[in-house]
């Protein structure tokens, strides 16, 4: 199953939605394995070092450092890897704003890490946004 393409179509059905939580990026050297204990709920790795995000309180409990406190909203249109101009639509939004975004395109949606104090806010604005269609 392919995912949205059409830009219009892909606005008016993202439905934004907030996880609950605190997530929290943090590094690794890039041959230190990440611990079994650790479930990120993403993993990228770079020639620096392996990147994972994690709820704040495991990183704490792991005695991990970290960085950028957020909260993690779903964009919960599946669009296509190959949809072109939604996140940067959406990102230039959020930008006139003043909110940063980590955004990343998983198989079926489009996941936006949002500053923690900014959350509500970003939340808002993307709700505003998003005009589902009148069947």
């Amino acid at each position: 199953m392919s995912g949205e393409r059409d830009l219009e179509t892909l606005m008016k059905n993202m439905k934004p939605e907030m996880h609950e939580g605190i997530f929290v990026f943090c590094t690794t050297p890039e041959q230190q394995e990440i611990s079994s204990a650790i479930r990120p709920v993403l993993t990228f790795r770079e020639h620096e070092g392996t990147t994972f995000v994690i709820r704040r309180e495991e990183a704490e409990s792991a005695g991990l450092s970290y960085q950028f406190a957020s909260r993690l909203i779903t964009l919960t249109v599946h669009s296509s890897l190959d949809a072109v101009g939604f996140l940067a639509a959406i990102t230039a939004r959020l930008a006139q704003a003043g909110i940063s975004v980590n955004a990343v395109s998983a198989f079926y949606h489009d996941h936006l890490f949002v500053p923690e104090q900014k959350a509500d806010e970003a939340l808002g604005l993307l709700r505003s946004i998003y005009r589902p269609h009148a069947d």
